[in-house]
């Protein structure tokens, strides 16, 4: 949507949010599998707590007067359309936007949350002040945006636009043994809706950046550019158990010693590669697991990720390389499966154009940049002109019950959405 141009496109400069009610709803939200102690959540797909934060949205899309549906992989989408609405305008394309509703085991209060709720915001704000728009608009939360229970992430809005097949998704088998098929008919959210889903006129998404760079520079909003290429790799060590004591080094066969060979070659990897290159192993499992047995097996998670996918393909062959090494020399069998790859994604230039000229005309300091983290908006650029709107996040931190994001930039984010979204509607 290169020739998206804001003066062609009806005002919003009287319209503001409520920045009262979006607050209630991510506090209502929140308290859903809220963790002890703290202000965050834990809500891993489609568990109960998943469900129950899903009810809770769909009434809400329901007091709203939406037109809600349910697809196969429990993707939730909420039509406005205004009764004043003529039937013309009603048969077009909505604009769409929204995020997710579950969290890590370890969950802030915003993150994905307030892209679906401010989106509830930006619709209630609109019918409110009358404002009947020349297209509907439309609110979405899409499933398993996560992954953290049941790879990979994204997966909702991945099948949603036709990437990963209904049947596929629904066969994949989570950390605790369940599917995700079984699981959604077991919370009601098993949908008939079809997928791949509704194309919109265009999609945009609000969230919090999950990283230090808007705070560190003291700017308010992130006019979303590209979203960085992921690699999720699990490995598994086959080893041979033995005594600890009696057993001399250099007749081990260790899968504990190797899983920590492979942590520290993806840090000095990474480190040699350079920035952007990032690289975690965030999952860590041995067996026996016990204080006086070498190790007889071990399982652990890479993510590689990048926005030139050059490079993420030269981290991906320097580890492949790497297990090869350390199974000869270690007298070990490793086997790999891939739990996600996506290549790194550009966004709309004349959304994210969009989204920087309105958030400015807000009065906000704006900064054109990549987004590391992996988001819905990436899964729906494959079928539609999209972007995305960062807030800041104090000190970076999120996938944490700390996560934090300042009131004011919370609404400065959300009226953003507001102003593009009703632009974009006049397109």
């Amino acid at each position: 949507m290169t020739n998206t141009s804001p003066a062609a496109a009806g005002s919003f400069d009287d319209l503001r949010v409520d920045g009262d009610r979006l607050l209630r709803r991510l506090t209502e939200l929140s308290d859903i599998g809220s963790i002890t102690g703290t202000t965050g959540s834990s809500r891993l797909a489609f568990t109960d707590a998943d469900r129950q934060g899903r009810d809770l949205v769909v009434a809400w899309m329901q007091e709203l007067g939406l037109d809600i549906t349910i697809d196969g992989i429990g993707n939730v989408v909420g039509v406005w359309t205004p009764e004043a609405m003529s039937p013309a305008n009603a048969a077009l394309a909505p604009v769409m936007t929204g995020s997710h509703i579950d969290t890590v085991r370890t969950g802030g209060r915003y993150d994905g949350n307030l892209g679906v709720l401010g989106g509830l915001e930006v619709i209630e704000t609109l019918a409110t002040a009358g404002v009947v728009p020349h297209r509907p608009l439309a609110v979405a939360f899409f499933s398993n945006e996560e992954g953290a229970r049941f790879p990979p992430d994204m997966m909702g809005s991945l099948v949603y636009v036709g990437g990963l097949s209904l049947e596929e998704a629904h066969r994949v088998e989570g950390i605790d043994g369940a599917t995700v098929g079984d699981e959604l008919a077991r919370i009601g959210y098993l949908g008939s809706a079809p997928c791949p889903g509704l194309v919109p006129h265009a999609f945009v998404e609000v969230h919090i950046e999950q990283g230090p760079v808007l705070e560190e520079a003291g700017l308010d909003i992130g006019a979303v550019e590209s979203v960085q290429g992921i690699s999720w790799t699990e490995i598994t060590i086959e080893g041979q158990s033995n005594h600890a004591g009696t057993t001399p080094m250099r007749l081990r066969h260790d899968a504990g010693f190797v899983a920590a060979e492979i942590t520290s070659f993806v840090r000095r990897m990474v480190n040699e590669l350079g920035d952007p290159q990032v690289g975690t192993v965030g999952m860590i499992e041995l067996h026996p697991n016990l204080v006086n047995v070498v190790a007889a097996s071990a399982k652990l998670t890479v993510d590689l990720r990048n926005t030139d996918n050059d490079v993420l393909i030269e981290a991906e062959r320097r580890l492949e390389t790497c297990l090869e090494q350390l199974a000869e020399s270690e007298g070990v069998e490793i086997s790999t499966r891939t739990l996600a790859r996506f290549d790194p994604v550009v966004f709309d230039s004349g959304v994210v154009d969009l989204v920087e000229l309105t958030a400015k005309r807000l009065g906000a300091a704006t900064l054109r940049m990549p987004s590391g983290a992996g988001h819905d908006a990436q899964m729906m650029e494959r079928v539609c002109p999209t972007a995305m709107i960062f807030t800041p996040s104090h000190r970076g931190i999120s996938h944490n019950p700390a996560e934090h994001t300042d009131r004011h930039h919370l609404e400065l984010g959300v009226n953003t959405l507001l102003g593009v979204m009703v632009q974009l509607a006049e397109i």
